[in-house]
């Protein structure tokens, strides 16, 4: 099995070589993301395991631009960041999964192995509800093919409601979700936010497809509801 790692400390660098090589694996170091996109696109790899915060290209933009060329590769974001912001922006770049530094040899060892076994499968990387279209990986919302332009915490506002057509979210789950749970600001930025929504992504297009369930949360019909 053909490893790449991408990773800007060397200690930890040479670290994973040695384990990984100490498994049986052929490893690749590069030590930036530049040079790991270098590798990735020069080469056939069974994983990845990306730093995030790397110099000329951080592990975001080296996943987003394969994902965007088409390699599926799975990807093991290695990162020192622990709000579900980075978790989030992670995986919808692209990644597969992601541990947190410092972490256990052993544990990473099982994510890379689970990772390998899945194999490197096409997914789509755009949500579709009715005629709103979001793609995580571009970064960009379309509603009836128009382009709609939203602020980062709005985008992610909008993808949390998108993966759940339909269902009820309460204020709660967003803060944890959108926010994180380290947010000691006023909850009510929330509705603030939903109504920056709304005037971008329903009210231009006549809709109303954004519902507040007073008592309760928050919903985005569906486009059977």
């Amino acid at each position: 099995m053909r490893v790449l790692v991408v990773e800007d400390e060397p200690r930890l660098a040479r670290g994973l070589r040695t384990g990984l090589e100490a498994e049986g694996l052929a490893v690749d170091v590069a030590g930036d993301g530049g040079e790991g996109l270098w590798y990735a696109q020069e080469n056939s790899y069974d994983i990845i395991l990306l730093d995030i915060m790397l110099p000329v290209m951080n592990g975001y933009q080296v996943c987003q631009q394969l994902r965007d060329e088409g390699d599926w590769t799975p990807i093991l974001m290695l990162t020192a960041k622990d709000g579900d912001w980075d978790q989030i922006e992670g995986l919808d770049s692209g990644a597969d999964d992601y541990v947190l530094k410092p972490f256990s040899f052993d544990v990473l060892l099982a994510r890379l192995r689970s990772l390998v076994r899945r194999g490197a499968t096409e997914r789509p990387v755009s949500l579709t509800v009715g005629d709103l279209v979001l793609d995580p990986a571009r970064r960009t919302v379309t509603r009836a093919e128009t382009a709609i332009d939203l602020t980062a915490r709005e985008f992610s506002l909008l993808q949390f409601l998108m993966r759940h057509p339909g269902d009820l979210v309460t204020k709660q789950q967003i803060m944890q979700n959108v926010w994180d749970f380290d947010f000691d600001g006023d909850s009510n930025v929330v509705e603030v936010y939903i109504g920056r929504l709304r005037r971008k992504v329903d009210k231009p297009f006549g809709r109303e497809d954004i519902e507040t369930l007073r008592g309760s949360g928050y919903r985005l019909r569906a486009p059977d509801a």
